[in-house]
């Protein structure tokens, strides 16, 4: 046996460091504070107000307002639609549940199409209903609906000002400074991806490191949003940071792009090597120009009758350069601008806007047939812990559904509230029956919720369980006003939770999410979509606007655990996406020749042909990359310096198209 864990240097008050001691002090004194108020206001279930307090227990200030704005609009809409629902079904049974059912089910369609503090006001305002209506059914006097619906609003509340007000004496470390550093250490992290991607080797880290740094990148617009609710200065600075974003991600675009031509120009000179090594050096110098750049370039750059490869690769580098510079000023700008600063950078799209409307559907659909199929077997069966486990049922079911393995969330809440009912047993009927006063129990209590936010700070492998743990436990020890001590509704309580989560778990098992392949297909059935959009000649979407849907959904699968869904989305989004700036490229490239001209439209027009939603056809692939060939040869004769220009456009889409040869064919 193992008993190492009960080391003296091992245990959680003794290892704790001092931003760790700071989160948990903070919870502890926030949920026991929230609890006494209830109290204080003779609320009815002053557990809630505990419960509130430790969901908006977020390590940032900007975390704990938008989750707090996100639970108080949540509460507010989900008790007025308790109210129409209660207040005009009752009497009907069956209209009564499919009313709430309908309601659930609306709500986990619009949380799925939203993010963040959106999506969870729309998932608490879809639960808060069904814990207020599904605890009235057996009011006899309609004028009690108001009195449970204003208590529970009034619990929450009071639990989200206990946490709001623990965050001001006992503050975290500053959003603002957290995304800034971010933002540095990523442009750093750029160049290092740049030493990588543009040299000699060939190595499986290179696609890793590419989708890395799409990834954290895209993380770092949780810190924006954040940052956004904490900071007046970074709400004024808004747009400056979304562009800045935007820029990281279109530098990685740009990565690949180069990265692409290297392994299609296998006879590069040695030359071109040694001068991207000096343009990184010189980009890493605080004090890097334009001026030094430039001469490094010059030596890169061929002669007019040189290698058009050369030239369209120097380029697409320059462009890499002075977007790098760009970046880096508007940092500088973003970290010296005050309160009264107003900057204003080109206007970008929001990151995120896309959803995949057919899985928010089939979630929709789980959430209504579960619960109408749980209030039948409620009305057959007259069970009065029915509440209990429909309360449950619709938390896991409109919480979930969103979230990256619904089933495995289900899985850790079952196992967590098994451990729970035991806990709460021991904790009810062996300690809490004792004491008879508020103050004693909340001594004993104030310890427990430590140690507990302890564990879930150190024990990174648990830290979800032992979330879960400290949200649900006032429920289950059910720390009424007054008191009850009725051991065989404490049983029937826990285990009708117990049930309704069960029922959920069942409700995943049979109406199964799907599966990351095929939620893989159809994020890259819409981006092939909205390329051929790109290929119009007026597309819908703007080259921002199409760069920011490709980013958000090689997003949507960046927690999946198959690795082979999360490669396809992510080679097709980095080929579609080379191949939109190039189509912007050669759509805004002007000359005076009609004959180049044609050889331009031409080749934008043979795109088309090359793929539907459906997939690639093979065939007319390999007909249009031979020729873009035939066009290259064509135009490499041709005195003027515009045809090598637009040969060097032509063999960068060739060597973007030339990936697609291993897509699936159109009719598989």
């Amino acid at each position: 046996m193992n008993l190492q864990w009960l080391a003296w240097n091992n245990l959680p008050w003794i290892k704790a460091t001092r931003p760790q001691w700071r989160y948990a002090l903070r919870n502890a004194i926030a949920m026991c504070l929230a609890l006494c108020i209830a109290y204080g206001l003779d609320l009815d279930q002053p557990y809630w107000a505990m419960t509130s307090a430790a969901v908006v227990s977020f390590p940032t200030v900007g975390g704990v307002i938008s989750k707090s704005l996100g639970r108080i609009v949540g509460s507010l809409l989900g008790a007025g639609a308790a109210l129409l629902i209660a207040g005009h079904t009752l009497n009907e049974p069956w209209l009564f549940t499919f009313a709430i059912a309908a309601w659930l089910a609306c709500c986990t369609w619009t949380a799925s199409h939203y993010q963040n503090n959106v999506a969870y006001a729309f998932s608490l305002a879809g639960y808060t209903a069904a814990i207020i209506v599904f605890s009235s059914v057996n009011l006899t006097d309609i004028s009690d609906l108001w009195t449970i619906a204003q208590a529970r609003v009034c619990e929450v509340i009071s639990g989200i000002l206990c946490g709001g007000v623990m965050m001001l004496l006992l503050p975290s470390t500053s959003d603002g400074d957290a995304l800034m550093n971010s933002l540095h250490q990523m442009h750093q992290r750029l160049l290092q991806h740049a030493e990588l991607l543009l040299s000699r080797a060939e190595t499986e880290t290179i696609r890793t490191a590419h989708e890395t740094v799409i990834s954290q990148i895209l993380t770092m617009n949780l810190l924006r949003i954040q940052a956004f609710w904490s900071h007046y200065r970074f709400r004024r600075q808004n747009d400056v940071l979304n562009y800045v974003l935007h820029q990281q991600l279109r530098l990685t675009s740009v990565l690949s792009s180069l990265r692409r031509m290297l392994l299609n120009w296998h006879d590069a000179p040695e030359s071109l090597f040694t001068g991207i090594d000096a343009l990184l050096e010189e980009l890493k110098r605080p004090e890097a120009d334009k001026y030094r750049l430039a001469l490094i370039l010059r030596r890169l750059t061929p002669a007019a009758s040189g290698d058009y490869r050369q030239r369209a690769f120097v380029q697409r580098l320059r462009y890499y350069c002075w977007m790098y510079l760009n970046v880096s000023r508007w940092i500088r700008l973003l970290e010296r601008a005050d309160a009264d600063s107003q900057l204003q950078p080109p206007k970008v799209p929001a990151l995120a806007r896309e959803t995949d409307s057919a899985e928010a559907l089939w979630s929709a659909l789980r959430t209504f047939s579960v619960i109408v199929l749980g209030c039948a077997f409620w009305l057959n069966t007259q069970w009065s812990s029915g509440a209990s486990a429909l309360t449950l049922t619709a938390i896991a079911c409109v919480l979930y559904s969103s979230s990256p393995s619904p089933s495995g969330s289900v899985t850790l809440l079952l196992k967590t509230l098994l451990w729970l009912s035991l806990f709460s047993f021991v904790m009810k009927f062996g300690v809490m029956v004792q004491i008879s006063t508020l103050w004693p129990f909340v001594a004993l209590l104030f310890p427990l919720l430590l140690t507990l936010q302890l564990f879930k700070l150190q024990q990174k492998q648990r830290a979800a369980m032992w979330g879960q743990f400290i949200v649900f436990m006032g429920s289950f020890i059910a720390v009424t006003n007054p008191p009850e001590w009725d051991l065989q509704d404490f049983l029937n309580g826990n285990i009708a939770k117990v049930c309704g989560v069960i029922l959920a778990w069942l409700a995943f098992q049979v109406l199964r999410p799907s599966s990351d392949a095929r939620r893989s297909r159809r994020h890259i059935q819409a981006l092939r979509r909205a390329f051929l959009d790109q290929l119009r000649r007026h597309p819908q979407q703007s080259e921002s606007h199409f760069e920011s849907q490709i980013y958000h959904h090689i997003s949507q699968l960046s927690n999946s655990r198959d690795e082979q869904a999360r490669i396809w989305l992510l080679r097709w989004g980095v080929v579609l996406l080379n191949c939109s700036h190039i189509v912007w490229h050669l759509r805004q490239w002007h000359c005076t020749s009609d004959s180049l001209r044609g050889i331009r439209d031409g080749s934008l027009h043979d795109l088309q042909q090359i793929m539907s939603s459906r997939g690639v056809r093979h065939s007319a692939l390999d007909e249009i990359l031979n020729r873009l060939q035939s066009m290259i040869d064509a135009l490499l004769p041709l005195p003027e310096s515009e045809a090598s220009e637009l040969a060097g456009m032509l063999w960068r889409l060739r060597c973007s198209l030339g990936q697609l040869k291993q897509a699936v064919p159109q009719n598989q």
